[in-house]
């Protein structure tokens, strides 16, 4: 604590006034992936962008790798890039947290600072080139948390989705072929030795628990011969060289401004929701639907829900009749194979029993949840997981906001709940959410108490392998998305709240 003391005297931080930057998310599990500014909250884990009408991305992400010395500033100019850009997704990753597992010999050094941590081989560079393809495809990936103290991957791992701007900094950014293909702009960030020295010092003593002379010997040992033989000369793989890191501003700008034009080209290429969702409106329905049989039963529970004059207490109480319905029609579908029980009079029975891993249940929030207390009810002990989806007021465009999925959910048949679909909007960007955390396309089940035909086509277009069911399906949707005749605002109308005066039946719970 003394040797820090000293050095803040030495050289004070710049911003003084300010709480400690931290290094980045990607090194705290804790710490929530998002930068907060005077003006909005910017999301760094990323968000699965938007896709068209086939289900596949509409342009790969724009990636900007950031090099430089250690303690060069590298993420100061990835948060003011960030901060300027006015793009509210985001993925900001670290190359510090792709060093490799060392041996326990290789411990022992790090542990005496004689392991050399400035070398190219002490990155997974394989791992980071695997991370940042599935990344720029928009694909979920699994991000090792590293720990300086011990030196060492921790346990957990942190997952991020890709995004329409990926910043990707390390010292070693521009020192494989492979990765360099990857980058869409390479930025150096050229600093003062001196600077980056009392930087590093500051850094070890205060954030690593080092001290002042393992920091220096580790520094003249390796980090300074590492710079002079594989970082600095990278710098003329660069595009832009941003002298002075973070105080250059008007480097920082001309990249913003850049990147703006750059990611115009993609904003262009985002599709209408009018032309995605009614591109294949007149075609037979697909045979991926599936219809709860229209019984006598079935159509009264439909007209009183249907009717603007039910009460909230007879609405819920025949939604919740219908859903049950819905949930055990849907359970039909599940693979199952034969078995021999035994009764209790001593006779075997031929039987089947269900031949999956597990059956989990994921609700888009907040209509979708309302179908969760039915599928407890038929499912013993299912798993429950959360989705949620709100529109971009002024995109137009489907953004993902909270995640909770089960662990091991690859593994899992996964029934997708939400209780009306009339584009389809909200129902293809969940299941493409599924779809990035590995769960094969042929084990979704998309439930709904209610669609639009144009919503049926979106998704079995785009996913012809997701199993779609439902009890009605309503043939028109009016100019504002609405299904008619349609049923209304179903989570407004659960919930005894008010819908807003533009919702349509995707969104009637996004703006919760």
């Amino acid at each position: 604590s003394s040797s820090a003391e000293t050095l803040e005297r030495l050289y004070p931080a710049v911003g003084s006034s300010r709480p400690p930057r931290k290094r980045t998310t990607s090194q705290c599990k804790s710490e929530p992936p998002l930068l907060r500014t005077s003006k909005r909250t910017i999301y760094t884990a990323g968000r699965p962008p938007w896709y068209n009408e086939h289900g596949t991305q509409s342009k790969e992400a724009f990636v900007i790798g950031l090099g430089g010395g250690s303690a060069s500033g590298k993420t100061t100019v990835a948060t003011m890039i960030i901060e300027a850009l006015d793009v509210p997704w985001v993925v900001l990753l670290s190359m510090d947290s792709f060093y490799k597992v060392l041996t326990k010999q290789q411990q022992e050094q790090a542990a005496s600072n004689d392991f050399n941590f400035d070398h190219p081989d002490a990155f997974d560079f394989d791992l980071i080139i695997a991370t940042l393809k599935k990344l720029k495809q928009g694909k979920s990936v699994k991000i090792p948390i590293y720990d300086f103290t011990t030196h060492s991957r921790k346990k957990e791992w942190k997952t991020l989705y890709g995004a329409n701007v990926i910043i990707f900094e390390g010292i070693m950014a521009f020192a494989d072929k492979e990765l360099l293909k990857l980058l869409d702009l390479k930025i150096f960030v050229d600093t003062d030795s001196d600077i980056r020295l009392v930087r590093r010092l500051r850094r070890d003593i205060s954030e690593r628990g080092r001290d002042i002379e393992g920091v220096i010997k580790q520094y003249n040992k390796f980090v300074k011969p590492a710079f002079d033989q594989y970082i600095q000369p990278t710098m003329r793989l660069a595009d832009i060289v941003v002298p002075r890191g973070s105080g250059n501003t008007v480097a920082i700008d001309l990249i913003v401004q850049h990147v703006h034009s750059q990611l115009e080209e993609v904003r262009a290429l985002s599709p209408a929701w009018a032309a995605l969702a009614s591109a294949h409106q007149y075609h037979p329905l697909p045979q991926t639907l599936s219809v709860l049989k229209s019984t006598p039963q079935v159509r009264g529970m439909h007209t009183i829900i249907r009717n603007k004059e039910t009460s909230r207490d007879e609405f819920i109480f025949y939604s919740k009749r219908l859903m049950r319905l819905l949930i055990e029609h849907a359970l039909s579908f599940l693979p199952f194979q034969s078995c021999t029980v035994q009764t209790p009079q001593g006779q075997d029975y031929e039987g089947r029993t269900y031949s999956g891993k597990q059956i989990t249940g994921v609700s888009i929030l907040r209509a979708g949840e309302t179908m969760e207390p039915a599928l407890r009810a038929v499912c013993k002990d299912v798993r429950i997981g959360t989705i949620l989806i709100q529109t971009n007021c002024n995109t137009g465009e489907p953004e993902l906001h909270y995640l909770r999925l089960p662990k091991d959910i690859s593994e899992d048949h996964v029934i997708l709940m939400d209780c009306t679909v009339s584009t389809g909007a909200a129902a293809m960007m969940a299941v493409r959410v599924l779809l990035d955390h590995d769960v094969p396309e042929d084990k979704i089940f998309l439930l709904s108490l209610l669609m639009a035909e144009m919503g049926v086509h979106s998704v079995a277009y785009a996913f012809p392998r997701v199993k779609i069911i439902t009890t009605a399906v309503d043939k028109k949707v009016n100019d504002l998305f609405r299904i008619i005749p349609g049923i209304g605002n179903f989570g407004d109308r659960y919930f005894g709240t008010d819908a807003p005066p533009d919702w349509s039946d995707d969104e009637d719970a996004l703006s919760t």
